[in-house]
């Protein structure tokens, strides 16, 4: 039997974990940086100890900024192997973590075969799960019902759960009273809010929180404090509904960290660009530092199709400013279940955001890539420029397609190529151009 609980309680112990030690390998980091981090709640690493496949991976704003992707099945698109297929496709393209929020069939089977065949980290909403688990209608279910659902995602080996446990009786109200444009967006925090306003009931993933982290505890379950009153659209940003909660989740966060239990705070949401670094700072002190999980933040509300770039924009100035952890959106937001191509358009567009992050925040080698490709381009290496890009298959393509008369340019500039006029003045060569 382990002397720890959780990695927290472990790192609160001055116990270094496997665990910790290949987070600190693939951090840049020595243990003794990254175990008071942990220790403080500042880093996560996320590992429920049944999830034995895992590679495990830290989350906190001093570290790389990770990616999560969404996936699952739905009434309309119930196809498991499909969505096995992303799941694999996601990890190959560097996905950090997997959501599954299946909202149709027998969830059971491929919530476990996640957890014994994927090394990234998985999370679940259990809200969601539920109404499937149970087969009944939402007003039928009783707070017991769900707690339970929590434990079953527990044993499954999930590593981190998204409750929605900030949304409590006084919301109804402030939602009635402050008239928001898009009321609530949460898929979770609306079935909490549903449910509470037809059982008269407070939200039992806030009322029975403390049972809640002992199944956490028991088999180390990180919670993301989901973020039910997040802004759905512009207009919502920063609002009355979603700072109370926010105060909410710090007060959770601190309960949590009472019992060792580690937590994630999710964040917005659509929101103007000139807002999120404030938002990014203000999480960091009301949770004191605990790592914030976005989605987005979509920066305009007129894009369908092209919600991975608003998102991308917005995620950029977001872990630039603290934010940890992206989760992903594709170009199928708003619209549709993502397809194959969705999930790569959305992974390759968060992590372009999450680099371009991680570079202005200093993190330990984040620029190296991005001076080994000034290299090459300037060599005009066009092997190693593969080798650097996040998506050397499209890379390749594009100049395959239009493939140039002269191996050492390309079809934009053909000989009034900069680099190869330089390149040859540089070592007194005569520069041929017509």
């Amino acid at each position: 039997m382990r002397e720890y609980a959780t990695q927290m309680e472990a790192a609160r112990k001055g116990i270094v974990t496997e665990e910790l030690k290949k987070v600190a390998g693939k951090e840049r980091m020595t243990t003794a940086e990254l175990l008071p981090l942990v220790a403080e709640g500042k880093v996560v690493i996320c590992a429920n100890r049944k999830h034995t496949c895992i590679e495990p991976e830290g989350v906190g704003s001093m570290l790389r900024t990770k990616i999560n992707v969404n996936l699952g099945v739905s009434r309309d698109c119930k196809d498991y192997e499909i969505e096995m297929r992303k799941v694999m496709e996601a990890v190959n393209l560097g996905a950090h973590a997997i959501m599954d929020l299946s909202s149709h069939g027998d969830t059971i089977p491929f919530r476990r075969k996640l957890t014994s065949e994927c090394p990234a980290m998985i999370g679940t909403v259990p809200v969601y799960d539920s109404v499937i688990h149970y087969q009944r209608d939402l007003a039928t279910l009783t707070a017991r019902d769900f707690i339970d659902v929590v434990r079953l995602h527990a044993e499954d080996g999930v590593d981190f759960v998204t409750l929605h446990c900030g949304i409590t009786r006084k919301t109804i109200e402030q939602i009635k009273k402050h008239k928001r444009k898009m009321n609530i967006v949460s898929r979770g925090g609306s079935l909490v809010f549903a449910w509470m306003s037809m059982t008269g009931e407070e939200n039992p993933f806030y009322e029975y929180f403390d049972e809640i982290l002992e199944i956490c505890r028991e088999y180390d379950v990180t919670i993301s404090l989901g973020d039910a009153c997040r802004p759905g659209c512009l207009a919502d940003g920063s609002d009355v509904c979603q700072m109370e909660e926010l105060v909410r989740l710090g007060e959770l966060t601190r309960r949590a960290w009472e019992r060792d239990v580690q937590v994630m705070v999710e964040g917005p949401g659509h929101m103007p660009m000139d807002q999120i670094a404030a938002n990014m700072k203000l999480q960091q002190t009301i949770c004191m530092g605990a790592p914030f999980y976005v989605l987005g933040p979509i920066v305009t509300d007129i894009a369908p199709g092209y919600d991975h770039i608003t998102s991308a924009i917005g995620g950029a100035i977001a872990a630039q400013n603290g934010a940890a952890f992206l989760c992903y959106v594709t170009p199928a937001e708003h619209l549709a279940l993502p397809n194959v191509e969705d999930v790569k358009q959305g992974i390759i567009a968060s992590k372009i955001a999450a680099h371009a992050a991680d570079i202005a925040k200093g993190v330990r080698g984040a620029r190296e890539i991005d001076d080994r490709m000034a290299d090459a381009r300037r060599e005009l290496d066009w092997e190693t420029q593969w080798a650097c890009s996040l998506d050397p298959e499209t890379a390749k393509k594009i100049r395959e397609d239009r493939k140039p008369e002269y191996d050492d340019t390309c079809s934009m500039c053909g000989k009034f190529c900069a680099v190869r006029s330089m390149n040859k003045a540089l070592s007194g060569e005569y520069i041929d151009i017509l």
